[in-house]
């Protein structure tokens, strides 16, 4: 017998319209395949040109969240809208009513999960947001329902797909990141303020909620370390191909005895690397399992029908599995007090130094570097003095070292007569 089952879309936005599209065209293949009878039973959105452009029918415009969350032929309310303010308060909204909520807001599921959740649990309904990370492809339902026979020891991530064409357009075709972000800009991967993505907020929410997944612990995102990209120059990238490195911007989530490391940063990897060939606006997580050793989830990490493709995916599995999942860990505001973050973690790095080209300078800085405890892989000089006033570029690859050594090795260098430090990179096996 099939089962009947009414959503509701707040917001129609591109995610929100792509979902509405999805859910309304494909209604007899979910029938069909899934056994289900998807019912779009109402829409909020305050713009009555975007539900006209849709063909939203006049009977399902919904006037108030009141509305929706009244209405006994809605089970399952989709959040599309975005943000932690008025979001939140239609999800809460819902959720109170006894509606399980699916959502695509990375942002709200990482600061307020533990709120919501609270809330699902204590009315019997379910609280899904695989459309929160990684647009389309099906990185939570792989943790939650794939590889939970595994310790995930390691995880490591092109997250953003802004971030990444942006690098990639600077790779590829040496633009530098003001060229590139208005391109960005132009082709709509970009907002018009896009400190969000540049500056590594989205992946940081990204990589807070896909850590406490996979290591079964809070990790919030205040303990993520964050970097963005609009300090990133051209020509490291240049010398970064030159000596077989691509960069780019990685969520990287490791889980060891000694404690747990989060960190968001642009980084440098071997070109050979599955992670290195992931181009322009695509997406891929790369995980280490105890069992499986090596696996990498890879697709379309944006856009209104591959993220919609995630959200009814969660419409569809809230639909057909009658007990709900929660999360593996105890989802409190803030981390447990066992729990070990490593802020001073281990890597290697690339640095580009600006030094005077004269006798000495080597020895000052491999000594500054010698008394830091950082050892030294390759050293090399691009370019000549006559090109910058008498500096030269000294570019230094070390093995991994911590870093905080790092940092008092740059500030003992830019402190010093021998020159400044230009670029710190981690790199990454």
């Amino acid at each position: 017998m099939k089962k009947r089952v009414g959503v509701a879309i707040l917001g129609l936005g591109v995610v929100g319209g792509g979902t509405y599209k999805t859910l309304v065209d494909h209604r007899e293949f979910y029938l069909k395949t899934q056994n289900v009878d998807i019912v779009v039973e109402a829409v909020l959105d305050k713009n009555r040109a975007r539900l006209q452009e849709l063909g939203v029918p006049e009977e399902c415009i919904a006037g108030s969240i009141a509305e929706v969350v009244a209405n006994p032929a809605i089970d399952i309310v989709i959040e599309t809208i975005g943000g932690v303010g008025i979001a939140k308060e239609f999800v809460m909204a819902a959720l109170k009513e006894g509606k399980t909520v699916v959502t695509a807001n990375k942002e709200m599921i990482s600061k307020c999960s533990h709120e919501l959740e609270r809330i699902a649990r204590r009315n019997n309904c379910g609280l899904y947001y695989e459309a929160s990370c990684v647009g389309g492809v099906p990185i939570i339902r792989t943790l939650l329902d794939g590889v939970q026979a595994n310790h995930i020891t390691e995880m490591m991530g092109i997250v953003n797909g802004t971030t990444n064409y942006i690098l990639t357009k600077m790779t590829q075709d040496g633009k530098d990141y003001a060229e590139a972000l208005k391109e960005a800009q132009a082709l709509g991967y970009a907002e018009f303020d896009p400190t969000n993505d540049v500056e590594g907020f989205d992946s940081t929410y990204k990589l807070s909620i896909l850590s406490s997944m996979a290591f079964h612990t809070k990790v919030p995102y205040t303990k993520v370390h964050r970097e963005g990209i609009s300090s990133v120059s051209v020509q490291d990238i240049a010398i970064g191909k030159e000596i077989g490195y691509t960069l780019k911007l990685l969520a990287i989530g490791k889980n060891s005895e000694n404690g747990i490391e989060v960190r968001v940063h642009p980084t440098f990897i071997p070109s050979a690397h599955p992670l290195a060939g992931v181009s322009d606006a695509y997406n891929a997580v790369y995980l280490r399992g105890d069992a499986l050793d090596d696996i990498m989830l890879y697709g379309k990490g944006a856009g209104a029908f591959p993220t919609a493709s995630a959200v009814v995916s969660d419409v569809i599995y809230a639909a057909t599995h009658s007990e709900i999942k929660y999360s593996t860990y105890k989802n409190t505001a803030t981390a447990e007090s066992k729990v070990k973050f490593i802020s001073d973690f281990s890597s290697a790095y690339y640095i580009r130094l600006s030094v005077d080209d004269k006798a000495g300078v080597l020895a000052k800085v491999s000594g500054i570097f010698g008394r830091n405890g950082i050892s030294i892989v390759e050293i090399m000089q691009k370019g000549s003095s006559s090109e910058d006033g008498g500096r030269v570029p000294l570019i230094i690859i070390t093995h991994k070292t911590k870093e905080n050594s790092v940092k008092n090795a740059v500030a003992k260098i830019n402190a010093s007569d021998i020159g400044t430090v230009e670029a710190v990179i981690r790199v990454e096996a």
